[in-house]
């Protein structure tokens, strides 16, 4: 059987930061992340990915066992897995194992054959800790806002549904619908016959009946919880769908949304396909193409019963929960609100890192960045908090280009940012970030430029303008990198459509006629943007200082 395989490695290890992998031998396919953990953040960042389907869950009907083929399947990809994570030289590697093993007769004996074989310890975890590691795995890589949220996993062999807003879990569940298992059941005509699916339709919401209401009475009366999708059955149905509506897979299914609607015309279409004209479609692997059909009735009908009319993606889920499970046990984390509170903010630093940012001089920028947004905020412009903290990100990294070169650093900045894999932002959260690191310098925004053109909509176009044209006095307010001036005030003076800009020096002797000569310099595309006039002056009195913080 050909391996399905994702390898992704970044720039040579820090060996100073901690080393993980973790493995999820599932029902369908068997899933390896290593990580490199930033204990001063805390964060980590994946740099190794391994996938295989291995099909563990086709167990012998009769007697429900593993069977051997399956097995051996499976103890070759741990074998890849451990010497993947032992060149790495991960310092520990957790590994366990769901539904199917859960389930087999002989599920323990194969542990202790992988044991043996491979030298891995793989830990047999039940449904609820499945759920519970999940949703770790999801606070992770998502802002959940102290807002409810149900977070749904479809794998192979169950399906878990959790309920929370960012603390404890309010709910977890692990029912025993999964895309192979159905598959196996109910999928015996190719395409699926009217009554075959039927029953499938109808065993699913017999099975999903306790656990979505056992959900619902977790929730209270006013609450309109969002819908947050999880692993490769849900991730497979928004390509799908992607691919479709836009002719072309994209990239990343970040902030991609799938409607109910959307769901049922997809169901439709794929149930009167055979598996070849399914393997045919955008974005359609052979091995996924098997079980899709049964993934999907899983998906409306769990959306349908719990009155959901759509959902977005998580790319974290068990993996990382157990990463995130790690650190929490090794002292990594005091608890897991303070993780989940600034998943933007962390994996914003946790890029710098990455890309040698100068943080101090950074950190000044954005404090400069932020400051004038707020002074000018209901006058220059009426961007609100969201686009203020996106500001905040573009500050932090627009210097990010110089880990390439110093020439025409701001277009590697684009590139990296756009491609880094920043968390808890959609995709188009981070073109925009990534644009504003772009134009922080040189060039204004053109229509002609291909990245500008990436933008969705007139609306984002305006917002890398405007606040592109902040970025670029801010970054000029620190030219020498080396904090010469403390902090700035602005008076808004109307009938002159004037901005005084004043700037106070961290030394008295220090006039930073170096920044002032960089902020004029750099003016021209905020006063054309604004239709204003900016005057900057230095001024010797220091009026008290206010903090300025990147959350609102």
């Amino acid at each position: 059987m050909a391996a399905e395989q994702h390898l992704h490695l970044w720039r040579p290890i820090n060996l100073s930061d901690r080393i993980l992998a973790a493995i999820d031998v599932g029902t369908n396919s068997i899933h390896m992340v290593v990580v490199q953990i930033q204990p001063s953040l805390p964060s980590f960042k994946i740099i190794a990915a391994e996938k295989d389907m291995v099909r563990l869950g086709e167990r012998c009907q009769l007697t429900g066992q593993l069977t051997e083929e399956a097995m051996a399947r499976a103890i070759a990809t741990l074998r890849r897995c451990r010497e993947l994570a032992t060149s790495l030289k991960a310092e520990d590697i957790i590994g366990v194992a769901t539904s199917a093993v859960r389930e087999a007769p002989n599920g323990r004996e194969f542990l202790a054959r992988v044991q043996e074989q491979t030298g891995l310890t793989i830990d047999l975890i039940s449904g609820e800790e499945e759920a519970r590691r999940i949703y770790l795995g999801v606070l992770s890589g998502l802002e959940l806002n102290g807002k409810p949220h149900i977070i749904i996993d479809i794998g192979g062999g169950s399906t878990e549904l959790i309920l929370g807003d960012g603390h404890e879990p309010r709910y977890l569940s692990s029912t025993k619908v999964g895309a192979v298992r159905l598959t196996d059941l109910f999928v015996k005509s190719d395409p699926i016959n009217d009554h075959d699916y039927s029953a499938l339709r109808a065993y699913v919401r017999g099975m999903l009946d306790r656990a979505v209401e056992e959900l619902r009475d977790h929730l209270q009366p006013d609450e309109t919880p969002q819908l947050v999708g999880t692993s490769g059955t849900i991730e497979s149905l928004m390509m799908l769908h992607t691919c479709l509506r836009l002719g072309s897979c994209p990239t990343s299914l970040q902030g991609y949304e799938l409607t109910l609607a959307d769901l049922q015309h997809l169901l439709g279409k794929l149930r009167r396909l055979n598996i070849n004209q399914r393997c045919q479609l955008l974005g359609m692997s052979e091995r996924r193409a098997e079980i899709i059909v049964a993934g999907a009735v899983i998906l409306a009908e769990a959306m349908d019963m719990l009155g959901q009319s759509s959902l977005i993606t998580c790319d974290r889920a068990l993996r990382e929960g157990i990463i995130v499970d790690w650190m929490l046990t090794h002292g990594l984390i005091e608890d897991r609100l303070r993780y989940q509170s600034s998943v933007r903010q962390r994996s914003t630093y946790s890029m710098a890192q990455k890309f040698h940012v100068n943080l101090a001089s950074s950190e000044r920028v954005a404090d400069f960045a932020l400051t004038l947004f707020d002074h000018t905020q209901g006058t220059l412009h009426q961007w609100t908090d969201a686009e203020r903290e996106l500001l905040w990100a573009a500050a932090i990294l627009h210097n990010a280009g110089h880990y390439v070169s110093h020439s025409a650093h701001h277009k590697h900045s684009y590139y990296l940012v756009r491609h880094g894999g920043l968390l808890g932002y959609t995709d188009g959260d981070i073109e925009v970030i990534a644009n504003l690191c772009r134009y922080h310098r040189k060039s204004p925004p053109k229509k002609k430029h291909d990245n500008f053109r990436h933008l969705t909509g007139r609306r984002q176009r305006q917002l890398v303008e405007e606040l592109s044209a902040i970025l670029r006095i801010a970054s000029a307010l620190d030219r020498r990198q080396i904090g010469a001036v403390d902090h700035i005030t602005c008076e808004w003076r109307s009938p002159q459509r004037e901005l005084i800009l004043s700037v106070y020096a961290s030394h008295p002797d220090d006039r930073c006629e170096l920044e002032i000569w960089s902020v004029n310099y750099k003016k021209t595309p905020f006063e054309s943007q604004f239709g204003v006039t900016l005057t900057v002056e230095v001024v010797s009195a220091s009026p008290q200082r206010l903090p300025v913080s990147a959350n609102a």
